[in-house]
């Protein structure tokens, strides 16, 4: 018997999935915090010359990022086939429009960062709709 092996238990997909969400979510707020250090950007948000300077825009970014955030409870909590179809959707959601940042977002080389973040945040989105479409059936 070999003792060396590490264990490997089985993780729940459930969890995968809520996992998977709070990173994504961690990567959202540090992405936010780090574009405060590009340069004017400070200057910009007082000044209200940027993207959430209406009340609107902001209720518009409050309900992007209130749905990755409660994928997290969400994600544990539903049954697994509002789970699975919610994951989905907001999994296939939020990866496309991660794609769509990055693609959008000018040569600046301030802003490098926030298109690696957006390229790790659909890598992430994108394995929250592969687990999710990927969810055991029972006696598996």
């Amino acid at each position: 018997m070999n003792t060396n092996k590490l264990e490997d238990l089985k993780v729940n997909v459930k969890i995968k999935l809520a996992v998977l969400w709070t990173s994504v979510m961690f990567c959202y707020i540090y992405e936010d915090y780090f574009e405060l250090y590009v340069p004017k950007k400070i200057e910009r948000i007082i000044s209200g010359d940027n993207f959430l300077s209406t009340p609107m825009t902001l209720l518009f970014g409050a309900l992007l990022l209130i749905i990755p955030a409660l994928m997290i409870p969400l994600s544990i909590l539903l049954k697994p086939k509002f789970s699975r179809l919610f994951n989905i959707i907001f999994g296939t959601l939020y990866t496309a429009l991660m794609l769509w940042i990055a693609s959008n977002y000018s040569l600046d080389k301030w802003l490098t960062f926030a298109v690696f973040f957006a390229i790790v945040e659909s890598i992430i989105t994108a394995n929250i709709v592969w687990y999710a479409w990927k969810w055991p059936r029972e006696g598996q």
